[in-house]
């Protein structure tokens, strides 16, 4: 008969056993509950965290919306500042271009010197508005964002031989030695810019120079050119060296020098937009160095890329014009420049449609020129007379006059075959133009 003291040792081991697996499973249940109870709360969490974030994503999308709506606005704004500034340089620029004309055709009159000296002296405020609005216009469509550049070779020793005739006078007038080192280096930029870069620092070079002289010239650098322009001026005082090259800024203490503070502004920003890069070294009192960075035209030819000489000289006298400018004071200034020039026989017109007329009254006439406006009334333009012209009379030699620098009218001139000159002009670039064009015909 078993021992009841074993068995109530062995129900105590079981008990116990049975009591070990309750706690555990008492244990478990307190452990699942409580990590339900935490993925509970970590599910809430989430939920919060996933709704902050998309009211931040929604935030956000509304403020790129409005950084959106604010950069267009702000661009359009810009598009029609360019745009009201070339109309209202082109419509300023129309009497001041007859203004220039008619003292250009007085200045050539006998005059006492009372006389002569007045209209020097309008001559000279003409041409700083003509500067100003120039100046003002040129940084406007350099910051235009659809501002077209036509980068090709250029060779650097046909523009320093353009700007040495150029600048020649304006030099030993000051009593200043002006010096072009010969080079053979041909680099790559926009033609036009780079001319007007380097004018602009070769004019502040001369203006700020009292004694001793300039030299422009060119250094090899690895694959790129350093264009540089140094001269024994002034100088520029460590601060004011980025000063300068803000727009109206100018070197302190130098007022009385002739000039906007504009040249330097306009240097910075066609640099920026052609990647040149530019440097300046400067001492107060011993002068002044502007070093442009250029990429060098690999294995260019310079007098492929030398801009062609001007046509030898055409006599005017008794050469016949058709001048079509809707204009009324500045018909009557170019048709009596023309007649004082050379001698032109001029008829006028104001329109493509007047011009036909002009054909259809006088049969047997033929022009040896076409001198046209580009902007006339009603859309009506030079570039539709010329061809209008030309359909009826074959391919008469042209010049056209404008005061929008707009790519597209360059690029339409350029295909025709037509030189365009830039309101206001002066006296003898007309003169050399229309020589050009009738010499390039016979």
């Amino acid at each position: 008969m078993p021992d009841p003291t074993e068995r109530i040792r062995k129900l105590a081991r079981v008990n116990e056993v049975l009591m070990d697996r309750v706690e555990r499973l008492e244990a478990s249940k307190g452990s699942a509950r409580s990590m339900f109870l935490a993925a509970v709360a970590l599910e809430k969490e989430v939920h919060a965290r996933t709704r902050d974030l998309e009211r931040a994503l929604d935030d956000l999308s509304h403020r790129n919306r409005e950084l959106a709506l604010a950069r267009a606005a702000a661009e359009e704004a810009n598009r029609s500042k360019t745009r009201f500034l070339r109309a209202a340089s082109h419509d300023l620029l129309q009497p001041i271009a007859a203004a220039k004309l008619f003292l250009g055709a007085l200045g050539d009159s006998a005059l006492d010197p009372p006389q002569q000296e007045i209209v020097a002296k309008l001559t000279s405020a003409f041409q700083s508005i003509e500067e100003l609005m120039q100046a003002v216009l040129e940084i406007s469509r350099l910051d235009s964002q659809r501002i077209e550049l036509s980068c090709r070779p250029v060779a650097l020793q046909d523009l320093f031989a353009r700007l040495g005739r150029e600048y020649a006078p304006q030099a030993a007038a000051r009593g200043l030695k002006l010096v072009f080192a010969p080079t053979s280096a041909v680099v790559v930029s926009d033609p036009t810019f780079l001319r007007r870069i380097t004018q602009n620092l070769l004019s502040n070079a001369i203006k700020y120079t009292r004694r001793g002289g300039v030299v422009v010239g060119a250094r090899r650098r690895g694959c790129g050119v350093w264009l540089e322009v140094r001269d024994s001026g002034v100088g520029i005082a460590e601060a004011d060296r980025t000063r300068i090259f803000d727009e109206f800024q100018r070197v302190p203490g130098e007022a009385g020098e002739p000039g906007m503070g504009l040249g330097l502004a306009i240097v910075r920003r066609a640099c920026a937009k052609l990647g040149h890069p530019i440097h300046l070294e400067s001492m107060p009192g011993r002068g002044t160095v502007f070093r442009v960075g250029l990429p060098r035209a690999e294995g260019a030819d310079p007098a492929a890329a030398a801009e062609p000489e001007a046509a030898p000289t055409a006599a005017l006298r008794g050469a016949t014009a058709i001048l079509v400018e809707n204009d009324a004071s500045l018909q009557r200034a170019y048709a009596m420049l023309l007649r004082d020039l050379g001698g032109m026989v001029v008829h006028t017109a104001a329109s493509t449609a007047e011009a036909e007329r002009l054909l259809t009254s006088e049969p047997g006439l033929a022009p040896d020129v076409i001198l046209a406006d580009y902007h006339l009334d009603g859309g009506d333009t030079g570039l539709v007379t010329i061809a209008a012209l030309r359909e009826r009379l074959g391919a008469v030699p042209a010049v056209m006059v404008t005061a929008h620098a707009a790519p597209e009218i360059a690029r339409a001139c350029a295909e025709l075959e037509i030189p365009m000159l830039m309101k206001p002009l002066t006296a003898g670039e007309l003169r050399r133009a229309i020589e050009q064009a009738i010499s390039a015909q016979r």
